[in-house]
């Protein structure tokens, strides 16, 4: 498998930064079951106990938090659908191998949606965390080191190309196609 280079993604850069500020779609559901295992889904469940129902976000716990367990603030991953595409050009089921359960085509800048901003999709909201989302080693494996800088650089941060961190805060069934509006800031 082939990793984009650094070129090929800012030569994608534009076309990521074309996404819709406030009326977007939901383009992938993924539910992560076990450890690099993937569910990709036409409907999920978000509930503000558990995240991604079926999701094992819960269970995995966190090592940033002093008792081990899971932090509310990083409940969802969310990542920009275009972005995902840039780095999985030629094999589209590579996608959820991002880690990310909701891939939304929708501008993640900072300066779009700032921590406290909600977004409606589907009957569900969801409220984007202050805590950013960087990526690990396993993105490094699967995308390639150039792909990691480029996502993590101080634009790719700004834009929030790896993705954003956000809490469900109203319970619902989302679709993907469903759209996303932008909501009021907390």
């Amino acid at each position: 498998m082939r990793h984009r280079t650094t070129a090929e993604l800012e030569a994608a850069l534009d076309h990521v930064r074309a996404s819709p500020a406030d009326l977007g779609t939901v383009e992938l559901i993924v539910r992560r079951p076990a450890v690099d295992e993937r569910e990709v889904l036409d409907v999920g469940v978000l509930d503000p106990a558990h995240g991604l129902v079926g999701d094992t976000w819960k269970d995995r716990g966190s090592k940033h938090t002093p008792d081990g367990t899971a932090e509310t603030i990083a409940q969802l991953n969310v990542m920009n659908a275009r972005m995902v595409a840039a780095l999985t050009p030629d094999d589209p089921t590579r996608r959820p191998l991002a880690g990310d359960q909701l891939f939304l085509d929708l501008d993640l800048s900072i300066d779009n949606l700032p921590a406290g901003t909600r977004l409606a999709l589907g009957a569900a909201v969801i409220e984007v965390t202050a805590k950013p989302h960087l990526g690990c080693d396993k993105f490094v494996a699967r995308f390639g080191v150039e792909a990691m800088r480029f996502v993590n650089g101080e634009l790719g941060r700004e834009l929030r190309l790896r993705g954003l961190n956000a809490m469900v805060v109203q319970p619902g069934e989302v679709r993907t196609g469903d759209l996303v509006r932008k909501l009021s800031s907390r």
